[in-house]
């Protein structure tokens, strides 16, 4: 299947040429840093580097980065609960309109029960918060694997345990920054990630009408490794 997208599809020749058809100047590469900086609530860092640069922050970047900052300081604390109800005040339906994004964090705070030992109170909130998503094929397994933690007297060593890892509440809380920047229509991710995805794009579209051997897929670590 391929997966480029249209307004990618160039000529080889276009390519060939990218790198000086398209120059980036110093400044675009620190407003990249900047937006990377402010998608992720780096504020008192992206205020340095605003007085080094003498860059302005745009109006857009600044809105309710405190607010966002809070809501997933929440979320990687394990405190789901308090996060819902931030998330609700900034960005009302939100969660009522995004069952995905609903369910993750209802279940993020059904792990937190289970990781500091409050296994009865787990069970007795997945019966009043979690059941209901068992009417939805695509959550049962989900809720198999949750559910199944409370069968482990240490469930961090149980085949589930990835649940209980702060990876996944770093999972999460990328994907409700996402979804409250979405919310104020604001860019759901970074410059920094849309320049990466667009070079992995571009890489394998070169790798599939030149070859393989010209075009290696597109590694952020290799690159950054060099």
């Amino acid at each position: 299947m391929n997966c480029v997208i249209p307004s990618l599809q160039l000529d080889y020749a276009t390519y060939r040429n990218f790198s000086v058809l398209q120059s980036v100047s110093d400044n675009d590469v620190r407003n990249i840093v900047l937006s990377y900086l402010m998608h992720n609530c780096f504020k008192e860092t992206a205020e340095t580097f605003l007085s080094s640069t003498g860059l302005q922050l745009p109006v857009d970047y600044s809105m309710d980065v405190d607010k966002r900052k809070a809501i997933l300081n929440f979320v990687l604390e394990g405190n789901a609960l308090k996060a819902i109800e931030l998330t609700e005040e900034l960005a009302p339906k939100l969660l009522e309109n995004d069952m995905d994004l609903h369910f993750d964090l209802l279940s993020l705070h059904f792990t937190e029960l289970v990781r500091v030992r409050k296994c009865t109170e787990a069970l007795e909130f997945g019966q009043k918060r979690l059941t209901s998503f068992g009417n939805v094929p695509k959550y049962i397994e989900k809720l198999e694997d949750f559910m199944a933690l409370l069968a482990y007297e240490e469930p961090e060593k149980s085949p589930m345990f990835h649940l209980l890892s702060p990876e996944y509440r770093q999972n999460v809380a990328d994907g409700l920054n996402r979804a409250v920047l979405a919310h104020a229509n604001l860019p759901a991710y970074s410059s920094l990630e849309r320049v990466v995805q667009q070079a992995t794009v571009v890489r394998q579209y070169l790798q599939q009408e030149v070859g393989k051997d010209s075009y290696p897929p597109f590694s952020l670590k290799a690159f950054l490794s060099k």
